[in-house]
């Protein structure tokens, strides 16, 4: 579907799955619900007139995007999910900052990109927050206040201490405003229960603390919205190879469904008065 009618479709309240036409990303709307759920660095696409430039290997790429956090939020009524990897461009980076030039201290490219192929990367990256802001603009129209579950994932085995199965990242929003909402998004993520040894802890600005553009740019653009950036550990795949262990994927998708569902209604409950 094109950028243009999937705006179309999001003004005029309609349900819709939609895949945009160059495949960049996905958005599914299921009803139109006072909350809306992200996986912006789930995308592994990477077009291929870049593979012969490109020094990482599939699985370099592979080790930095979030797999499979796309299927976590699978069932929810609202999803944007991203089919391109972070390494053609940045969904959660500013557009100055969005294309790398190196990327976790390895150089990108063997050769810099041609203005050509940036302004490409450039131009989906406008694309999809251009729906973003359509969607913002349409669910505040609706219901006054809003709330965005930003998922990522983060690699455990980078840190040499015991890091939380959850992180939240809450230095970019308001804190007296989203103390409740915030407290309590932290108190259902420490009950799930997984399939994993390690004990399900959420902590806040622990390993992140919620500084990307997605965040950023809901707040600037948003008059009554919250963004819970919320990672998880890779504690659901081998992060060496690659091996995605889908009972652990299944267990965060039902939880991450159930909890989100419940926050939601109670953060909806608790601020749409004021703003009507």
């Amino acid at each position: 579907m094109s950028i243009r009618e999937i705006l179309r479709k999001i003004e005029n309240e309609e349900i819709f799955h939609a895949v945009a036409d160059d495949y960049s990303f996905s958005i599914k709307i299921d009803d139109y619900v006072p909350y809306a759920c992200a996986a912006i660095h789930d995308g592994h696409n990477f077009s291929k007139d870049l593979w012969s430039n490109c020094l990482h290997t599939a699985h370099d790429r592979w080790y930095e995007e979030d797999p499979a956090t796309g299927t976590m939020i699978s069932s929810l009524p609202i999803t944007i999910i991203s089919h391109d990897s972070r390494f053609e461009y940045d969904l959660n980076r500013s557009p100055e900052d969005a294309i790398y030039d190196t990327a976790w201290g390895k150089k990108l490219w063997k050769h810099p990109l041609s203005d050509d192929l940036k302004q490409r990367a450039l131009d989906k990256h406008e694309a999809f927050y251009r729906v973003v802001l359509q969607l913002i603009v349409k669910l505040e129209e609706l219901f006054g206040s809003v709330v965005f579950y930003d998922l990522h994932s983060y690699n455990k085995n980078r840190w040499d201490r015991e890091v939380p199965v959850f992180n939240l990242g809450t230095s970019n929003v308001d804190q007296n405003e989203y103390r409740q909402a915030i407290e309590q998004w932290q108190e259902f993520l420490n009950k799930m229960t997984l399939p994993i040894d390690q004990k399900v802890t959420c902590a806040i600005n622990d390993v992140f603390q919620g500084n990307g553009f997605f965040l950023k740019y809901i707040t600037d653009n948003s008059v009554n919205s919250l963004v819970l950036a919320t990672e998880v550990s890779k504690i659901y795949c081998d992060e060496d190879t690659g091996v995605i262990y889908p009972e652990v994927v299944h267990a965060l998708s039902d939880q991450l469904k159930y909890y989100i569902q419940s926050h939601a209604h109670r953060f909806y409950d608790r601020h749409h008065t004021q703003d009507f």
